[in-house]
């Protein structure tokens, strides 16, 4: 049964009728589903036999530089669509200070973003959004693969090294201006390993959804 939010979408976006199949999650497993009633207030939905679940692979996390927010929202919903499992807004130091003091405000409206955004890519669930963190921080963050997007770095592709399918694959993505000298080192000192995607400068919001995407296909070719 579905309420609120999700059921109006359902019954006046989506337009589903009794009758109609449809795959639902309860973020762990996907189910085949056939629709009992729908209405504005509450979906009805029978579920059937579950789904194959998918294989196992490393978590990507990708913690993104704040930049102007239609474009970081682009950023953020095609992410989601390519596989990110967490997505973290990040304040490094040539974000626009009133992007920095707006993003706490966006959350739940980048949340929603995220969770339509997995719907629609029919995956099992959406990717956790934090809350934003200064670049300091999000260098601290553990995972077993950190990559830091820098056009002076190596082909991500050559810098990839293979890990366990329940690690964790971190990439961070610079805002528009892109990286100080500082922040570079930093990352260094923090053992982050620089890369780029190619021989073109990309916009933040391309970074973003090429890394992911990218990161995922070699996952699923065992290079990483």
């Amino acid at each position: 049964m579905v309420r609120g939010d999700r059921a109006r979408h359902l019954a006046r976006v989506v337009r589903i009728r009794p009758g109609e199949a449809l795959e639902v999650s309860d973020g762990r497993r996907a189910f085949v589903g056939e629709v009992l009633s729908s209405a504005a207030d509450e979906v009805v939905i029978k579920l059937g036999e579950p789904l194959p679940a998918p294989t196992a692979a490393p978590r990507v996390e990708l913690l993104f530089s704040i930049i102007k927010f239609p474009r970081w929202e682009t950023g953020l919903e095609k992410a989601t669509e390519a596989g990110a499992d967490r997505i973290v807004p990040v304040i490094a130091e040539r974000t626009d200070g009133g992007l920095a003091r707006g993003a706490e405000k966006k959350l739940e409206r980048w949340r929603t973003i995220a969770e339509e955004a997995a719907q629609q890519s029919r995956r099992l669930a959406a990717p956790e959004v934090s809350e934003p963190e200064e670049l300091r921080e999000a260098l601290g963050r553990p995972a077993e693969r950190r990559y830091f997007l820098d056009f002076g770095g190596q082909p991500l592709d050559e810098a990839l090294v293979p890990c366990p399918s329940d690690a964790r694959v971190s990439v961070l993505v610079g805002p528009e201006g892109g990286w100080s000298d500082a922040e570079r080192e930093a990352a260094a000192a923090a053992g982050w390993t620089a890369v780029r995607l190619g021989d073109t400068v990309l916009r933040a919001e391309t970074a973003a959804i090429v890394a992911v995407a990218l990161i995922r296909q070699l996952t699923r070719e065992g290079r990483v």
